[in-house]
């Protein structure tokens, strides 16, 4: 318990310097701050499986799983890695949404500081029960590398046109608001609510957090079982999955331009989803070594990253 108190503490801590302190001015994040920003979160979250190692080590954590410390090393940079290729997606949806509502880009950060609020706590919900569902009923494992391997197929023959087809003004989250608060297109100061005359509206940064707010539950839907695919460790899938989540706002910005130049890292995604789903389907049959399946998921993002790369050139 002192390990998850610390833990949390310690990401609360940061998220009130991020919003009081380094970002207290609403402003355009340049590509240098932004990859600034990126390196660092990176570098943190590889930093961070030398002390996973050590609380396993000393056993500071209560572990139903059983796990040695290198394994438990392993397992969260797998999974860490899992769910930062997978985010991919995520800021691809951020960009449309953004554009969609017309949101200056000084108060873009200012939605997603809120949104990755809202995701840590979806996330950690949706962790919680998933690993109770695991330990309890053992057969969900199926179901959920077989939603994997169905979510593979399905990012692997959909047409070029379906990116497109989201619309978040068609959005049924975009419909409900509607229906519950007056909506307003000013963007005063950056605030989420403005009064006109008397009326409380809706501003547009408002409704582009709550659908973003929606499109990450979306996406925890795939995210959260691969990583449970890798381990069932309470604290390793909820600290990797932190870590890919604080990333992703310096990623965004670092990467919203260059998606189009790294489309292959999608080929990618669906190997490794695949390689999760029919690791969690065959569990009982083949044991895979926990170095393997580190090794499959980065040469996978390796070889999309230079796909990419060559095709652009």
């Amino acid at each position: 318990m002192i390990i998850w108190t610390l833990f949390l503490t310690a990401i609360a801590l940061f998220l009130a310097l991020d919003l009081g302190v380094f970002n207290k001015t609403p402003h355009v994040i340049k590509p240098k701050e932004a990859s600034l920003w990126t390196g660092i979160w990176i570098v943190t979250s590889f930093i961070f499986s030398v002390i996973i190692y050590w609380i396993y080590k000393n056993n500071l954590i209560s572990n139903p799983t059983s796990l040695k410390p290198y394994e438990a090393t392993i397992k969260y940079i797998s999974g860490y890695l899992i769910e930062l290729s997978l985010s991919v997606d995520n800021i691809f949806i951020m960009a449309i949404i953004f554009a969609s509502f017309k949101i200056p880009q000084k108060y873009q950060h200012r939605i997603l500081f809120w949104g990755i609020l809202g995701a840590i706590i979806f996330r950690g919900l949706m962790i919680f029960f998933g690993v109770i569902l695991i330990h309890k009923f053992h057969w969900m494992t199926y179901i959920f590398g077989a939603f994997l391997i169905y979510t593979a197929g399905k990012m692997l023959f959909k047409k070029e046109d379906d990116e497109d087809e989201f619309n978040p003004k068609k959005s049924f989250v975009y419909k409900i608001l509607r229906k519950i608060i007056p909506i307003t297109n000013h963007t005063e100061g950056g605030h989420f609510f403005i009064k006109r005359k008397h009326i409380t509206a809706a501003t547009s940064l408002f409704v582009a957090l709550m659908v973003i707010e929606v499109m990450d539950i979306v996406f925890a839907l795939d995210s959260v079982p691969a990583i449970l695919a890798i381990t069932s460790d309470p604290f390793i899938v909820f600290s990797s999955n932190i870590f890919a989540i604080l990333g992703l706002r310096s990623m965004y910005f670092f990467l919203a331009h260059l998606l189009e130049k790294f489309k292959y890292l999608e080929y990618s995604l669906v190997a490794i989803l695949s390689f999760v789903g029919f690791k969690m389907l065959l569990a009982n049959w083949l044991k895979i070594p926990d170095w393997v399946s580190l090794c499959i998921i980065g040469l996978s993002l390796f070889i999309g990253i230079c796909i990419s790369i060559k095709k652009r050139n």
